[in-house]
């Protein structure tokens, strides 16, 4: 674990003055390594800071992909709860319409009876007729014959002119 109290910057490591001992270490050549030290500290610190903020903008992306997800999701179950339901609204408007098209089915064809009750009765009412009429000619057509057969069978009467009908 990193103590969080010792911070170490590159300023830090170019005014940090080593004390002089007699058999100490190169003047030039620890200058030389606290310089190196101290740009490596600045490279390190100019990464550290690219890297924390490629990793706010990764973190807002994820945010915003989780909250697009969740959008997308409720999205999702929206849709599919508007397809039940339309699909809900559509069967019973089909099962709607099929129950008037069967009652108006069911009027038509009531009509239809009725009306073809009326001409049946009307075709029972002119057969009557015509039957009434036929046994009126019958009748009408057998006096006929009588009286032609009376005519033909009774002797000819003097005096009597010829009628104009039958002759020919």
């Amino acid at each position: 674990m990193i103590d969080e109290t010792f911070r170490l910057t590159p300023l830090d490591v170019r005014r940090y003055e080593f004390g002089r001992a007699l058999r100490g270490y190169d003047s030039e050549k620890v200058d030389q390594f606290r310089d190196q030290v101290a740009d490596e500290i600045e490279r390190l610190g100019r990464l550290n800071a690219d890297l924390e903020a490629k990793s706010r903008g990764v973190h807002e992306q994820l945010v915003t992909f989780r909250e697009r997800d969740k959008a997308i999701s409720e999205a999702l179950v929206s849709a599919q709860e508007l397809r039940s339901e339309m699909k809900g609204h559509a069967e019973k408007e089909s099962e709607l319409i099929l129950r008037e098209a069967r009652s108006e089915a069911a009027r038509i064809l009531d009509e239809a009876r009725s009306e073809m009750r009326k001409v049946e009765a009307d075709v029972a009412a002119l057969d009557r007729i015509r039957r009434g009429n036929l046994a009126q000619l019958r009748m009408h057509a057998e006096r006929q014959l009588a009286e032609i057969s009376a005519a033909e069978s009774a002797p000819g009467e003097p005096g009597r002119s010829p009628d104009p009908r039958t002759q020919g």
